[in-house]
């Protein structure tokens, strides 16, 4: 039994780029796939945030950032990281997410508003309403 006293920090995720509550309460489980992320530019502090646009890789199954010009699979967007995830210290380690895959959207107030593009709101046009 180990008594000694841990600390620990909790942030605040920001979704203020959900427009509505709609589809929240149906994310689906995800794993990420950390290679495909830059740090510095999709979880500078840390953690990857919500309201990352998400492409599914095809080979793997896992999930990387939107990338239309990617070859692997996540040139077509396939919604966004609902709430946000510890980053790994390594990025051999893939950690679980939420996708969220319906629902209404401030692209304005995505994490990365220029990671959605003409193209990847096209691909989410059926199921999201991106305001």
């Amino acid at each position: 039994m180990n008594l000694n006293p841990t600390t620990e920090t909790f942030g605040q995720d920001d979704q203020s780029w959900l427009a509505s509550a709609h589809g929240t309460s149906n994310a689906r489980t995800i794993t990420l796939d950390t290679s495909a992320f830059t740090a510095g530019t999709h979880y500078p502090s840390g953690y990857f945030p919500s309201g990352l646009v998400l492409g599914r890789i095809t080979a793997t199954g896992l999930y990387g950032p939107y990338d239309d010009a990617a070859v692997d699979g996540r040139a077509v967007a396939a919604g966004f990281l609902f709430c946000a995830v510890d980053a790994p210290s390594v990025n051999t380690i893939d950690p679980q997410g939420a996708l969220l895959w319906h629902g209404a959207v401030i692209k304005a107030l995505l994490p990365i508003p220029a990671s959605l593009d003409a193209n990847g709101t096209t691909d989410l046009a059926a199921k999201f309403d991106i305001r």
